[in-house]
């Protein structure tokens, strides 16, 4: 049962992925945690540590998924290079310190984090204009200091969050002109060394913890390998979607998934 909801959660984190550039972050850390501690108990090593262990392992499938997602917008002529090469080293940086300091906060304080930040998301793009309805005016070119600033504080969010770059990359690009099928395409580069440096984080922290042999650090192997091989199923289903889904339902959409993982976590 657990295995076949693993897989099927991977095929809506890949198709997330590739049409809201999510990363399956908001797929994969709701449905880890849940089942964490309903399979092993919330008072075991493992359920003391199943925040921690969602975010990680969703960090690790992202590798995964933003590369795959990344090769498909390319493919489709969907990515604006020029926009997304300023912000990716200092998402990196920022993904080290905010991997680094999740592993030393409890992960109930990780898991109101993530849900106090989803709620000002979802509040700041109903309330502020020009994420629904968009902008004529095309996307505007962000200097070095923006970029530094910007990148830094998304890569820190992220990691510490698990859930890729998009709740704070879509939002950033959509304002500045961009539209959602651009906006969601830069989200899974721009992710990517987010992913690759969160994961390498959590895989060297928890060591000695107890959490069994099929962890590296904080990340789930077994978890790891059935959301990937979902999200792969996921990423080509979607494929074909790619730029053709009118902007303003896209933005809505968008909104919409945000405000249904809200919910999961708040009654998870």
């Amino acid at each position: 049962m657990f295995p076949l909801l693993l897989l099927a959660f991977g095929v809506l984190a890949g198709v997330t992925t590739v049409l809201f550039g999510f990363g399956g972050g908001f797929v994969a850390v709701p449905l880890l945690y849940a089942l964490l501690t309903s399979i092993h108990g919330a008072d075991s090593a493992v359920g003391q540590a199943a925040m921690h262990i969602a975010v990680a392992t969703s960090t690790c499938v992202m590798i995964f998924g933003a590369s795959m997602a990344t090769l498909r917008q390319h493919r489709a002529g969907a990515l604006p290079w020029d926009q997304v090469r300023p912000l990716a080293g200092f998402i990196a940086a920022g993904a080290v310190a905010g991997a680094a300091a999740a592993t030393w906060i409890s992960g109930e304080w990780v898991r109101w984090a993530f849900i106090a930040y989803l709620a000002l998301t979802i509040a700041d793009a109903l309330l502020r204009p020009g994420f629904v309805h968009g902008t004529a005016a095309g996307m505007q070119p962000m200097g070095r200091r923006a970029a530094a600033t910007a990148g830094l504080a998304i890569g820190a969010i992220a990691a510490f969050l698990g859930v890729g770059g998009s709740v704070m990359t879509v939002p950033l690009m959509r304002r500045r002109g961009a539209s959602m099928a651009a906006a969601t395409a830069m989200a899974s580069p721009l992710s990517l060394p987010m992913a690759v440096a969160g994961t390498a984080a959590y895989m060297l922290a928890s060591q000695g913890a107890g959490l069994g042999p099929w962890h590296v650090g904080y990340v789930d192997l077994q978890a790891f390998a059935l959301l990937t091989a979902g999200s792969w199923t996921g990423i080509r289903l979607a494929a074909p979607l790619i730029g053709r889904i009118p902007d303003a339902l896209h933005a809505k959409a968008y909104l919409a998934l945000l405000g249904l993982v809200l919910l999961v976590m708040i009654v998870a």
